[in-house]
């Protein structure tokens, strides 16, 4: 007798983790772009000589909460790759999880050397390190994502519209807070909602090009493997692209004219590839159906 609950599939499961871990980037990037990263004096995992700081809204409180969402992010990785090992999921489906797990005490290493500066790593508050951090932090989020998608089952023509459908509303509505564009301020709070929606976008271009490269290779009732073929590729580019937004999102270069025009072509392309991605799903008839997911959930 099991003692999961009915309710929770891994599906569910990985699908919460991964909402977790773009919430802790959103996090990461608030705490970055208010300075509360070189709070609690420069300590880890202590913050200002305490485990647990002053729980009031304040630069200490905001490095806090942020450890304190990525630690219980991390364990609830790591039950995802567990999962897969115990539920007899496929190869894929284990790989992309565990991989997850290999890289994240890199990501927990590179964070415990960006907020050290003057302390445990002298100049630990740098460039190089924001910049290992975005992309091991990206890096996760994709393999969650995949693992996601590959185990909870055969995909089918509907949830490939789904994927282009969430994918476009992302990358659109990144473009609202993106620093490229002067719609909003790009302030603390700006630069969160930009990598909430972007990863948004990210994750169903990832989907589109997970449900495509299936369909392509067993077919979907309703799609047929050329048209699939087109999406995987427009997908693919989008995704090129909108990565690049999202690493100029951060201050990794020197944000001038050029950058920034450089930012606005990469958004655009974005923002075009995703859409024809759409445009051409749309036609699919959604008379496939997604079977049972692999290992029973």
């Amino acid at each position: 007798m099991s003692l999961r609950p009915a309710w929770l599939t891994f599906r569910r499961y990985a699908a919460a983790t991964t909402g977790m871990t773009l919430t802790l980037f959103a996090l990461g990037v608030y705490t970055a772009a208010t300075g509360s990263g070189l709070a609690c004096e420069a300590q880890w995992p202590l913050c200002s000589d305490q485990l647990i700081p002053a729980l009031t809204i304040n630069p200490d409180f905001i490095e806090w909460f942020h450890r304190a969402w990525a630690m219980v992010t991390g364990f609830l990785i790591i039950g995802v790759a567990g999962w897969t090992w115990l539920g007899g999921f496929d190869r894929r489906t284990r790989i992309a999880a565990t991989l997850a797990v290999v890289v994240l005490p890199l990501q927990i290493t590179v964070g415990a050397v960006t907020v050290t500066v003057g302390g445990l790593v002298p100049g630990g508050y740098t460039v190089s390190t924001h910049a290992a951090h975005l992309i091991v932090a990206l890096t996760i989020f994709t393999l969650l994502g995949l693992a996601t998608i590959w185990g909870g089952g055969r995909g089918s023509a509907r949830l490939l519209r789904i994927a282009t459908g969430v994918a476009v509303a992302g990358v659109v509505a990144s473009a609202v807070f993106s620093r490229a564009v002067p719609f909003v301020t790009y302030s603390p709070g700006a630069q969160a909602g930009f990598y909430v929606t972007g990863l948004a976008g990210h994750l169903g271009l990832v989907a589109t090009v997970a449900y495509a490269t299936e369909a392509a290779r067993a077919g979907y009732a309703g799609v047929s493997r050329s048209t699939a073929r087109t999406v995987r590729r427009l997908a693919a580019g989008a995704t090129g692209a909108l990565v690049l937004t999202l690493l100029l999102g951060r201050d990794l270069v020197l944000y001038t004219a050029v950058w920034e025009r450089i930012n606005l072509v990469a958004l655009g392309v974005a923002v075009a590839l995703a859409a024809g991605a759409g445009w051409i799903a749309r036609d699919a008839d959604g008379a496939g159906t997604a079977t049972e997911p692999i290992g029973g959930d």
